[in-house]
Formats: C-alpha cells, sequence, structure tokens
C-alpha cells in the first residue's frame, strides 16, 4: 500500500522559490502567482508555519506585493543563493535545526528549474515535498505541466493551495484535540476555526481566478 503523507503544521515548513523583481515581467500569471502565494503566507500565520525564501542573487529582491514582513519571527530565512536548488548549505542548516521538519511545501518559479530541482532535492534527503499546482509558474508556460509530472514521478505530492490548507487546519486541530477530536460534530465548530475560514472566504475570488488561470495548462496531471 503507498505511503500516506498528510501536511501537519508542526512538521511543515513553506519554501518560496525564487519571486524576484527581474523574472516579474517574463512569469506566466505572474499577478495570480502573487494571489495564491500570498494566500499561502496568510494560512502560515494563522497556524504558525514556517517559511523559508531563498532567492538567486543578481536577480533583484522579492517582488514587493508579496507579503513577507507580515510573517514577522515565522519568516525564517530570506538566504542568497547561486544554485538552482533550494536546498543550499545554509537551507540544510536551518532544517537540521528544526528536525520535527518532515514536510516541505513548495511553491514559487521557475518550475523546471528552481522549484524542479529543490524538489528533487528535497525528497531524495527524505523529505516529503507538497508542491502546489496554482502556486508554480514559468516563463515558458508549457514547461510547467511536465515539471509538476517529473516531480510527482520522483514521489513528490501535487496539490492546490486550498487543498494543502485544509489538511494542515484539520491536522492542528486533531493535534490540539487529540482523541476528543472524534467526539466533535464538525470541524467549524472547533475554536480557531475562524480565522482559517475567514482566509477561505476573503480569498474565493482569488482562488476562482488563479485555479482558471494557473491551472487551464496541467490538466492531465
Amino acid at each position: 500500500m503507498p505511503a500516506v503523507s498528510k501536511l501537519v503544521p508542526e512538521e511543515t515548513v513553506f519554501f518560496l522559490c525564487d519571486v524576484q523583481t527581474r523574472f516579474e515581467s517574463l512569469i506566466f500569471g505572474i499577478n495570480e502567482l502573487v494571489l495564491t502565494i500570498n494566500k499561502m503566507l496568510k494560512v502560515a500565520k494563522v497556524l504558525e508555519i514556517p517559511v523559508v525564501s531563498p532567492k538567486n542573487k543578481g536577480l533583484g529582491n522579492t517582488i514587493p506585493n508579496i507579503d513577507l514582513p507580515s510573517l514577522g519571527p515565522l519568516l525564517v530565512a530570506t538566504i542568497a543563493k547561486s544554485l538552482f536548488s533550494m536546498l543550499t548549505p545554509e537551507v540544510k542548516a536551518i532544517l537540521h535545526q528544526r528536525p520535527q521538519i518532515k514536510s516541505v511545501v513548495l511553491f514559487g518559479i521557475e518550475s523546471q528549474a528552481c522549484v524542479l530541482q529543490s524538489a528533487l532535492d528535497l525528497i531524495e534527503a527524505g523529505y516529503n515535498v507538497h508542491v502546489i499546482a496554482d502556486g508554480v509558474s514559468s516563463s515558458n508556460k508549457e514547461e510547467i505541466p511536465f515539471a509538476l509530472a517529473r516531480i510527482q514521478q520522483g514521489g513528490g505530492y501535487i496539490t492546490t493551495s486550498e487543498s494543502a490548507a485544509f489538511q494542515l487546519q484539520r491536522a492542528l486541530f486533531i493535534s490540539e484535540y487529540g482523541g476528543a477530536y472524534s467526539l466533535i460534530s464538525g470541524d467549524a465548530g472547533l475554536p480557531g476555526f475562524k480565522p482559517f475560514s475567514n482566509i477561505i472566504k476573503e480569498e474565493k475570488d482569488n482562488t476562482v481566478r488563479t485555479l482558471q488561470k494557473m491551472l487551464q495548462h496541467r490538466s492531465f496531471l
């Protein structure tokens, strides 16, 4: 039976890959990509998930309308790198300091280069890698589904921003309530669900927009 990798907040880190100013005019669906990234950062804040944001040297700063500053101490690092892969020695050290981390949720650019190489390196290092299909892109949109398929072939998981968010929310509540969770009539009645639910409601129109734009070329996955 295949292994099941569920996302658990205290065992998860978000990786934001290379969404920098030099790419801004080149990337397919950049505006929708930024919407997805900001939604994932809101989820990180509510569920207290750390974020690592390496970026390529010489390609500018992170696009300003990506709200990294709002993360506060949850933004673990913004490391300059010269490799395509985000699994640099500095990032390895950060992960080594957090032995509880088992899963990496990955989003950013470019799908066929930095995202793919980061995903395969992380899988090889023993992490469960979940790539956000509506949260990755490329300057060549035709590359995207093949990169995602290659990640899946290598043992990664392809999901959507909303699906990953709901997995993390459910796992958090199970962790907090333990055996009592099975006695609760529904997730929506739990304390702490409302801030999460507010994000989903606030992002509803953006989610539809990003799915329609970003997933139109990825239907064969």
